[in-house]
């Protein structure tokens, strides 16, 4: 049995402590890095065997445009490649300040875009030769950057039972949801789901071989339905497809450990990083919305696996329906979290133009523009899919207003 945190922090081992940061070396006051436009900087890079304990990066902006690289060994790819601020837990380049077990972020300027704001991961990642740390700017600006990465080393290789850890990000603009129209918990939405039809289009938050342990993500949702973007379940197959999954769920909220749709809250283990109610402002409205346009927001949950990780001997594939049945189409974006026996090659994030924040004008229209685009799979209609949606147009011709939901 693993050792608690508490009872690890007593242990006298001869592990050696180190870290790099961005230190002004002339011992002046100006201890930032700039990267420049399009430009890659290697913010650490250790010599093993060892285990970075703690990354600490703080910066005003650029939470999407700039991507954090990590290789473990000299592998050919780097084992985690996400968005800056989505690798710490806080989507679509907005800050808050929230606390978890894994990451923390501390900012004065809660619920805003591109605001100064510090970032904390606590995930060991243990390696056997080396470790690099980069940090590359896409964005068209120089980039602004405070960072310690603090480290151990040892004597010795870890553990062979010891993992790599990973990290990455995907995107839906929008999810290709089969019926966007329908609201959540009406007949109409409430398909069958299951088998082949759920493997093929759930929402996809982690596929990958090898053998290792999910400890779980993070799930942004840019709400442009307006009302409640949950109900979907949570549907994991480890080492190969068969029905049921080895792990189904019973809603996005449940799968996120909270009920009754989502809470203003960030746990140790599973919360919200970006609560949606508290960004429905962050456009200035020229006019108040009619009473039938509801006005959705961002959100940003997490959940980690730290007790009942997922684990897998060849394969694994972690999904979550949009809606029931998967019939919503607003924008989704998730972080996957995992530990594998080997560096494996994380996902590519889209490029810079389909990974940006979706917007909203002046008069709460949101602007998903052709070049943001990216919808990977549209989920074809079956016969029940077209029935609803033509029962639907029959009994809501007009707008609709919000429902209740059932939880």
């Amino acid at each position: 049995m693993m050792n608690t945190m508490l009872d690890s922090l007593a242990a006298i081992t001869k592990a050696k402590s180190g870290r790099c940061s961005s230190w002004a070396v002339d011992g002046r006051n100006h201890d930032a890095w700039t990267i420049r436009a399009g430009k890659r900087a290697v913010l650490a890079d250790i010599a093993g065997p060892g285990c970075i304990k703690h990354i600490w990066m703080t910066q005003r902006e650029h939470y999407r445009e700039c991507l954090i690289s990590i290789t473990f060994d000299d592998a050919a790819s780097p084992s985690v490649l996400c968005p800056l601020g989505d690798f710490f837990g806080l989507g679509n380049s907005i800050v808050n300040s929230y606390q978890s077990l894994l990451f923390s972020a501390s900012t004065n300027w809660n619920n805003q875009f591109n605001q100064g704001c510090a970032l904390n991961c606590y995930a060991p990642m243990p390696f056997a030769k080396r470790a690099v740390v980069e940090l590359i700017n896409e964005s068209d600006e120089d980039h602004g950057q405070y960072f310690y990465v603090d480290y151990e080393t040892y004597d010795r290789p870890p553990h062979e039972d010891i993992g790599y850890f990973h990290a990455e990000f995907r995107r839906e603009n929008p999810f290709g949801g089969w019926g966007h129209e329908i609201t959540v918990n009406t007949p109409e939405a409430n398909i069958a789901n299951k088998e082949r039809l759920a493997w093929d289009n759930n929402y996809v938050i982690l596929e990958t071989k090898g053998r290792g342990h999910y400890i779980g993500c993070n799930l942004s949702v840019t709400n442009f339905q307006g009302t409640w973007w949950g109900e979907g379940d949570d549907m994991i197959w480890v080492d190969g497809y068969k029905w049921p999954p080895d792990l189904h769920g019973t809603g996005s909220e449940d799968y996120l450990n909270q009920a009754w749709g989502m809470q203003a809250n960030a746990f140790l283990r599973n919360g919200s990083s970006i609560f949606e109610h508290h960004t429905k402002n962050l456009f200035p409205l020229t006019k108040p919305l009619p009473w039938n346009k509801p006005l959705g927001g961002y959100q940003t949950s997490y959940v980690h696996h730290i007790e009942n990780p997922v684990r897998f001997q060849k394969e694994i594939k972690v999904t979550i329906e949009h809606g029931h049945g998967n019939h919503l189409a607003n924008e989704m974006s998730s972080v996957a979290y995992w530990y594998a026996d080997k560096p494996s090659k994380a996902a590519t994030p889209p490029p810079l133009a389909k990974r940006m924040p979706v917007l909203r004008d002046d008069k709460g229209n949101w602007l998903v523009e052709k070049a943001s685009r990216l919808t990977s799979r549209t989920v074809p209609l079956n016969a029940e899919m077209k029935k609803n949606k033509a029962q639907w147009a029959k009994n809501h011709p007009s707008p609709v207003t919000p429902r209740s939901r059932r939880k």
